[in-house]
């Protein structure tokens, strides 16, 4: 699907980034592995290559503009353009702690943090894919946008505030024939196992309901319409599906894939 394509995965080490990574390089396309972790990238461009793909790596903060125009700027002129970008970094962040207790700071990290990346490195993109006329944003929220959880609130503010710019980015861009589209998984409890800061991020949730972390992970999927959590292939494929023309109609939503957790 994505035959003679380039694409620009930050947070590439991740669980997400590495996984819709894998896929894109199967797919065809040239990926471009971005994060601040050497031999996190590393090592998925070892699995990329091994599987007969192409990848590059570059160590660069997604939270630093300069760092990412530079990146960007490089990635075109050697590849002749940039087709694909899907933000997937992870923030640590506050979960589980309630209003009443919730410090300002911790409140505002997420949406700082994400709400950054995301402006950054789409901007950066988009200069490169507005002179070629074409390309596609990814971004990634989940359900917590919709789901009203107590001790969520920086978190699910910060899923509203990206599928919000996802929608007027697509507004934007649109008419230089750019498409962009949020991707809304629900918990993959597979992420963390594989040692996303997810992990981190839902220790406390898991401890104030007298779990450990693996029996947090393995509860069952009660608000899921299919009795599962969504897994990294589900997001992954989804994810190369969309970045490809077969999706070419698709701008300016958010691509539920929560497994039913809530429904449109």
């Amino acid at each position: 699907m994505l035959e003679n394509k380039t694409a620009i995965v930050y947070g590439a080490g991740g669980a997400i980034g590495g996984a819709a990574a894998r896929t894109f390089a199967r797919e065809g396309a040239r990926v471009h592995l971005v994060g601040r972790t050497l031999a996190k990238l590393e090592a998925v461009a070892k699995e990329i290559e091994a599987a007969g793909g192409a990848a590059d790596v570059g160590t660069v903060d997604a939270l630093d503009e300069a760092a990412v125009r530079e990146h960007t700027e490089a990635v075109a002129a050697r590849d002749g353009g940039i087709d694909v970008a899907l933000n997937a970094i992870g923030i640590p962040h506050v979960q589980g702690t309630r209003y009443t207790e919730l410090s300002l700071d911790d409140y505002l990290l997420p949406i700082s943090g994400y709400c950054r990346t995301n402006f950054i490195t789409a901007q950066a993109v988009a200069r490169q894919m507005t002179a070629q006329g074409s390309g596609v944003i990814l971004t990634i929220s989940t359900s917590g946008s919709r789901l009203a959880i107590p001790g969520t609130l920086g978190y699910s503010t910060t899923c509203a505030a990206i599928e919000a710019t996802t929608r007027i980015l697509a507004a934007e861009l649109g008419p230089s024939g750019i498409r962009v589209v949020c991707l809304q998984p629900d918990m993959i409890p597979e992420a963390g196992k594989l040692g996303s800061h997810s992990r981190a991020v839902f220790a406390p949730v898991a401890d104030s309901l007298g779990l450990t972390i693996d029996e947090f992970f393995a509860a069952p999927a009660d608000r899921s319409l299919l009795g599962r959590w969504p897994t990294l292939a589900d997001v992954a494929e989804a994810a190369a599906f969309l970045a490809s023309d077969r999706a070419a109609a698709t701008t300016g939503t958010v691509i539920n894939l929560t497994a039913g957790a809530i429904v449109n």
